[in-house]
This record gives structure tokens, C-alpha cells and sequence, in this order.
């Protein structure tokens, strides 16, 4: 609590107290919320609809030919062009990574397809070992 001295003419010092509020603590809690509040607002911002099989992105370069697995409308799996049963997919795809599995895959999935078939997939290779597995999209336009 503040006091506030006046001196008076007569030389004796008189102690009030001070009826003014000190605002600094509320201005500076009110920064600090401000700042909380601008960088937690962008990372609420989930759930907006996007549309996965088009992308500006630059295609990938690679020194090897990748691998595409491809998963077409009915949940058929391919590699390259060749139709494999589900439960041959890793046995075929060893096969033709040579053991290889920093392989690079390209994963492609039909857009009508549910997410969660092309993620099981995705998955599926990961637990296999290999890992540098990319989704493919076609460039907007081009559908």
C-alpha cells in the first residue's frame, strides 16, 4: 500500500493513503494472456475440410525408380502395374525392392477410397520396415 506525502507550509507532513489504482500488474497479466491466446489460436484451428489427391507440391527426385503401390476404387492392391492379393503384398514387395527397405514407395490411393484403407496400407509397409513411403496426388486440374 502506497502512502502519499504533501508538505504543507507549516512544515508537518501529512500520510493519506492513496485512492488510485495501480493498473501496470493488470496491463502486464493482460499481455501475457494476449500472447497465450495469438499462439494457441492458430493450433485450434483443426478439422478443416482438405482434398488430399491434389497437391502443388514438387514431385519427389530420386536416383532409383520408386515402387508405386497403387489401391484402386474396389481395394485392390497393385505394384507397379502387376494386381497382388493383400495378404502377398509384402512378400511381392521384397521382391521387387531386392530386400531393399530404404526403397523409396510411392503409395497411391483411389480418392473415392475411405482414408483409413489407404492409411491401414500405409501402415502395413511402416510395420514391415520400410519407411520413406510418400502418398501421391495428381497437380490440381488434372482430374
Amino acid at each position: 500500500m502506497g502512502a502519499k506525502l504533501q508538505h504543507h507550509s507549516g512544515g508537518a507532513l501529512n500520510h493519506a493513503p492513496v485512492s488510485e489504482i495501480n493498473v501496470t500488474p493488470l496491463v502486464d497479466v493482460m499481455l501475457v494472456l494476449l500472447i497465450v491466446f495469438m499462439v494457441a489460436a492458430p493450433l485450434m484451428a483443426s478439422g478443416v475440410k482438405v482434398d488430399l489427391p491434389t497437391s502443388n507440391a514438387r514431385p519427389l527426385t530420386e536416383s532409383k525408380a520408386p515402387i508405386v503401390v497403387s489401391i484402386d476404387r474396389q481395394g485392390q492392391l497393385f505394384i507397379d502395374k502387376s494386381a497382388v492379393a493383400d495378404t502377398e503384398l509384402l512378400a511381392q514387395l521384397a521382391s521387387v525392392a531386392g530386400g531393399d527397405l530404404e526403397h523409396r514407395i510411392y503409395l497411391r490411393g483411389d480418392q473415392h477410397l475411405p482414408y483409413g484403407t489407404v492409411i491401414a496400407t500405409m501402415g502395413k509397409l511402416n510395420d514391415a520396415g520400410y519407411s520413406k513411403i510418400a502418398l501421391v496426388s495428381e497437380p490440381p486440374g488434372q482430374n
